[in-house]
């Protein structure tokens, strides 16, 4: 074989083999996308999953305080009636404290009056 034959055939062989490498690179980087595009599959689920446990928490957030302001709604309509009964309690206290005094100033006018006229 000579030496042109020979340059030709390494010229093939190494064609052959930048082919073979890129080939290789190339399956490589299909390897590289498949595997980049499950990652971000992963990612995604595991964002939503996320999303969806937050949503749950903001409603049970959301649910407790609502809870809690329905409690402090019955505790102050609650104190709202106590304030209210023993305001009526007081009213009626100083109603009969009031009539007692009338009676009194009647009973006293009265006498007033007997005595004035004896």
């Amino acid at each position: 074989m000579s030496f042109l034959d020979k340059m030709k055939d390494a010229g093939e062989d190494i064609k052959e083999a930048f082919q073979d490498g890129a080939k290789d690179l190339a399956d490589k980087a299909g390897d590289l996308k498949d595997a980049a595009a499950e990652k971000a599959g992963d990612l995604k689920d595991a964002a939503a999953e996320k999303a969806g446990d937050l949503a749950d928490k903001a409603g049970d957030l959301k649910d407790a305080a609502v809870e809690k302001a329905g409690d402090l709604k019955d505790a102050a309509a609650e104190k709202a009636g106590d304030i209210a009964d023993a305001a009526s309690d007081k009213a009626e206290e100083l109603k009969k404290a009031a009539a007692d005094k009338m009676d009194d100033a009647k009973k006293a006018a009265a006498d007033a009056k007997d005595n004035a006229t004896k």
